[in-house]
């Protein structure tokens, strides 16, 4: 006999296998959000046991609902544990050999029969521990249907557990297989055949209700099946939670590291070791690379040696002990050669476990500052050097304007001893050049007596060939710009041909085997900015570096070594080109030559004619004896010019400053002239011609000096003359002075007012 089922707990059979499904596979699947191993093997567990557990379940369920008419049944609880673990242990195989195996066809293939046949073995486990008083055979081919349909539930079940798939389809699938394992029990019932025992036990009626036993293992069972569903809801709630903030996180870092790039300051993060990990665009901008060239690179590459050495042995270990870099000087090489001076200011950061992460770095370029302030100490101490040689300078035309003074008084009480005549010659000589000497560092201090006039620098050159080219020597050939060029400028004429004199010279000292020399003129106009005339001298020598370039026009500073220079050519031209308005610019490469260029005013009208021969130099005004007061600060000056003039046949008074000079005046009424120094203590020169103009208009004055910072045409100054002078020079400012004197006897005529 085959019996009958009960339908309310076939129902509810169906219903636990359809509910064990889906929390089996909605327990596994969270296998694959779980971040940790003991979390992986919890879930994958948790699968097996509730899937295993299920199926136990409600096989024990469908047994309930089977009767037999007048038959009680009973069940050995030996075989009945073995059929449940029976149950669970084969889920947990096959859930095990799926996650372990990475070939997932294979595992399903072994997995599969492993478990489907563990089930069945678990419902005829459980079939045999059912006690009737009866014989129980079972038919093959319902036999194999069942292992058939157990193995497919069991294949379907583990391929379905590690999909991702969504609510519906675990639904769905679930469904599928509830009706799959129910199948398969049910096929198992049909394959077994009850025969009761002849002469056995009389048929009893059953003395528990089935429904009641169905419903409180059923009841049981979906409370397991619900913890687990509430395990994987909390779980998912979690993972969806952690993964939006982890979202978040990400579109926070994405912002961040979007500011961090398109920040318009330069910034770089490095990790413990100094390696880049980010920089932003306006780093990149800076040294001009590409972001794949800096990742992962140590930023000391970026260096120059001593920036490196030095962050690498004092800067970096102090960010371990101070947390912070605070304005810390380095050099960055950019990806074209270039230095870029730069401020670097940045701050550590930790991670949540408190160990070294990263540092942020800023970087501020001051360059352009480094440039500016060495600039300016540059400018300051050309300012000072300059000072210093105008005083030296000055002292020394004074002292050379004493021993030329007396040289000359000296060679004409020599008589007609020759001998005595060539050596005073001789010393004169010497005053000569040391005066030349005396004009370059005037000409540095930017101090020296110009007359600017409009000169064509071309014709001028041209004019000069002869003169340079005797300077240069046979092994050198000169270049100079072609007689079309014509290029005017605002300059004083003997000063200019003296600077592309020394350039000339420097140029040839440049090449000592010989070479080509090349001098060139050009109008040029920059934008908001006057014309200028540029004089550019190019020679093929050795060439300067960097630090020789930048002291080249420092007043005695010479490569040149001993006898062969005095360190004064360029720093003469320098000044001379400052105090014209214009200003030298120095170029040159070690190896290749050097270039420079001088830069002067362009003059507003054309240069004059040259007149076709030079007029005779008038000459000098018959002596008149005439009261002379000298005024100089120097004891040994004034006593020069006062033995010269009276040389010369004036009476001379003498004061040592401009208040003994006025002081003079108020007494002495018939002084005819006042020939005066210009640098002198409490009132200059200038300041006492000003004030003999108010008191004496008609009295004329010479100012004798070495110095050009002097105002043009001042309305009291009769002559100017330039220290240090020969008496015959003097003779000539004298007689001018008192010819341009205006006669006292003559009334100037004034229109009456109104």
């Amino acid at each position: 006999m085959h019996g009958h089922h009960n339908e309310a707990l076939v129902f509810l059979a169906l219903l636990i296998a359809t509910a064990t499904s889906y929390t089996a596979l909605d327990l596994a699947g969270r296998f694959g959000a779980a971040t940790t191993r003991r979390a992986r093997g919890a879930w994958l567990g948790g699968a097996a046991f509730s899937l295993g557990g299920g199926i136990w379940s409600m096989h024990f369920v469908a047994m309930l609902a089977h009767s037999l008419p007048g038959a009680h049944a009973s069940y050995g609880l030996g075989l009945t544990a073995l059929s449940f673990l029976l149950a669970v242990c084969a889920t947990g195989a096959g859930f095990a050999i799926v996650v372990h195996l990475r070939r997932r066809v294979a595992a399903l293939l072994l997995s599969g029969p492993l478990m489907g046949f563990g089930i069945a073995a678990m419902h005829y486990t459980g079939m045999a521990a059912l006690r009737v008083p009866m014989t129980v055979s079972y038919d093959p081919a319902w036999i194999a249907i069942s292992l058939v349909i157990a193995i497919g539930a069991a294949t379907a079940a583990l391929w379905l557990a590690f999909m991702n798939t969504g609510l519906v389809e675990k639904f769905i699938a679930a469904v599928v297989m509830g009706a799959a394992i129910s199948g398969m029990h049910f096929s198992g019932m049909r394959a077994a055949t009850f025969v009761p025992i002849p002469g056995g036990a009389p048929l009893q009626s059953r003395s528990v209700d089935l429904e009641v036993l169905g419903t409180v293992i059923s009841v049981v069972t979906f409370a397991i099946l619900s913890l687990g569903l509430l395990a994987a809801a909390t779980d998912r709630r979690r993972a969806q939670q952690s993964q939006r903030e982890a979202e978040l996180l990400r579109e926070s870092e994405e912002r961040f590291r979007l500011l961090y790039r398109r920040t318009p300051l330069p910034l770089h993060a490095v990790d413990p070791n100094d390696d880049i990990l980010d920089v932003s665009d306006a780093w990149l901008a800076l040294l001009g690379y590409g972001r794949d060239e800096v990742i992962g690179r140590p930023l000391r590459s970026f260096m120059t040696p001593a920036s490196a050495q030095e962050r690498a042995g004092s800067t970096w270990p102090a960010v371990a002990e101070t947390d912070a870099l605070r304005e810390v000087q380095a050099g960055l090489v950019t990806k074209s050669g270039r230095l870029v001076e730069v401020e670097m200011t940045g701050r550590r950061e930790l991670d949540a476990e408190g160990r070294f992460a990263s540092c942020i770095e800023g970087l501020v370029d001051v360059t352009a500052r480094k440039e500016a302030e060495n600039a300016l100490r540059q400018a300051q101490k050309m300012e000072v050097l300059g000072h210093l040689t105008g005083g030296v300078a000055h002292d020394f035309n004074n002292l050379l304007a004493i021993i030329l003074g007396n040289l000359e008084l000296l060679r004409k009480r020599a008589g007609g001893d020759e001998r005595s005549r060539e050596l005073i010659d001789l010393a004169i000589q010497g005053v000569e050049r040391g005066s030349t000497l005396t004009q370059r560092m005037l000409a540095f201090a930017r101090r020296q007596s110009l007359d600017p006039k409009n000169i064509d620098v071309g014709g001028l050159i041209r004019g000069m060939a002869g003169l340079l080219q005797r300077s240069l020597g046979p092994h050198y050939e000169l270049h100079l710009p072609e007689a079309e060029q014509v290029a005017v400028a605002n300059v004083d004429e003997n000063q200019l041909e003296m600077a592309l004199l020394n350039l000339i010279v420097n140029a040839r000292d440049a090449m000592p085997a010989g070479g080509s020399i090349r001098v060139s003129v050009e109008a040029v106009q920059t934008h908001g900015a006057p014309q200028q005339i540029a004089i550019r001298v190019l020679d093929h020598g050795s060439g300067m570096d960097p630090e020789t370039l930048a002291r080249a026009t420092e007043p005695f500073f010479t490569t040149k070594g001993p006898t062969k220079g005095t360190g004064l050519g360029l720093s003469m031209v320098h000044g001379f080109a400052a105090q014209s308005g214009g200003k030298l610019y120095l170029s040159s490469t070690p190896g290749e030559g050097t270039q420079a260029t001088m830069m002067l005013p362009a003059a507003l009208a054309p240069a004059p004619a040259e007149p076709r021969q030079s007029l005779p130099e008038p000459a000098p005004a018959p002596r008149v004896a005439a009261t002379v007061l000298a005024v100089d600060d120097d004891i040994l000056v004034l006593m020069n010019t006062q033995a010269m003039l009276e040389d010369m046949g004036h009476r001379v008074l003498a004061a040592h400053s401009g208040d003994e000079a006025l002081r003079i005046l108020e007494q002495a009424r018939d002084v005819d002239l006042v020939i005066t120094d210009q640098a002198m203590p409490r009132m200059t020169g200038l300041q006492l011609a000003e004030a003999l103009r108010l008191h004496r208009p008609d009295l004329p004055v010479i100012l004798a000096t070495g110095y050009a910072e002097l105002p043009p045409n001042h309305a009291n100054i009769a002559y100017r003359l330039d220290k240090p002078f020969f008496q015959v020079q003097l003779e000539r400012a004298v007689a001018e002075a008192l010819r341009a004197a205006p006669d006292p006897n003559v009334i100037p005529f004034r229109l009456p007012a109104g």
